[in-house]
């Protein structure tokens, strides 16, 4: 029989935040995945761990998570962890689950700490939906386009960032959002843990007097919807009826239903659409 992959949620500061069913499984496993061996040894030594370990990272992901996956299809048991928190979120865990699930290999997850939840529950905001964007990206063209995106996001919105980067982002995003509620979240369940709340430009003003230290959740209110259809609604008024017609004709839908559509965009009846029609033609 092959063995399971034990997906294990280690602490993201304080080692308390570990579960007895997660340091039960990484004592029984015949191997341990990690994401860093140098932080995840100081984990076991701290609980007198003896399995063994391999890395596995980024970098490797692909080639590592095929050979892992043969180890468990031979019946090893692997419990995989990441440098702090749940594999599978925001970083390389994804992939061996994938190729896991592929080869026919049982997949478990451990629940326990999550940086971007704690974060959410800390912050004063809306909790009932939200959306994980993890770091940013690098690259000027995609990040510029998730930034444009999330102009419209009516969800809570969790951004992860690093100290170094962190003023350039929080003028980015008010740049781009323009002024938001904001949540800055840095060092969760470690001894310098602080939660402070502001908008993004006394963010701004605050970090430009106060050097970024430590790691960031930053958890940003969402657009509000009354206030995004107002917007969309005042731009198809700024067409005439039939130029608002033709957006949706255009697009193959029917006449009876783009009618429908076109009163609901401007927030009339249809019967008002059909006589502007009637009269145009």
């Amino acid at each position: 029989m092959s063995g399971t992959l034990y997906l294990c949620a280690t602490p993201i500061g304080n080692l308390e935040d570990i579960t007895l069913r997660v340091l039960r499984t990484l004592q029984e496993v015949d191997l341990i995945a990690a994401e860093d061996t140098r932080n995840t040894i100081k984990l076991l030594n701290h609980f007198e761990i003896k399995t063994p370990m391999t890395s596995y990272h980024e970098h490797n992901k692909i080639e590592k998570a095929s050979h892992l996956v043969n180890q468990l299809l031979d019946g090893t048991n692997i419990a995989l962890v990441t440098d702090a928190g749940t594999p599978g979120i925001s970083d390389p865990g994804e992939e061996i689950v994938k190729q896991a699930y592929e080869a026919g290999v049982t997949v478990t997850s451990l629940p326990g700490a999550c940086a971007c939840v704690t974060a959410l529950t800390l912050s004063g905001l809306s909790t009932r939906r939200f959306t994980f964007e993890a770091f940013l990206p690098t690259d000027k063209k995609e990040r510029r386009k998730i930034l444009q995106s999330l102009c419209t996001e009516t969800r809570t919105i969790v951004i992860y960032e690093a100290p170094h980067h962190l003023k350039n982002t929080l003028q980015e995003l008010y740049s781009e959002l323009g002024e938001r509620k904001l949540t800055v979240c840095r060092e969760i369940t470690k001894i310098h843990e602080t939660v402070q709340l502001f908008t993004l430009s006394s963010a701004i003003s605050y970090f430009e007097e106060n050097t970024p230290r430590g790691e960031f959740v930053l958890v940003l209110e969402g657009r509000n919807p009354e206030e995004l259809e107002q917007e969309a609604r005042e731009a198809w008024n700024a067409l005439s009826v039939p130029e608002h017609m033709e957006q949706y004709l255009a697009r193959g839908m029917q006449r009876k239903e783009a009618m429908k559509q076109v009163a609901k965009d401007r927030g009339v009846p249809k019967r008002d659409i059909y006589q502007i029609l009637l009269e145009s033609e």
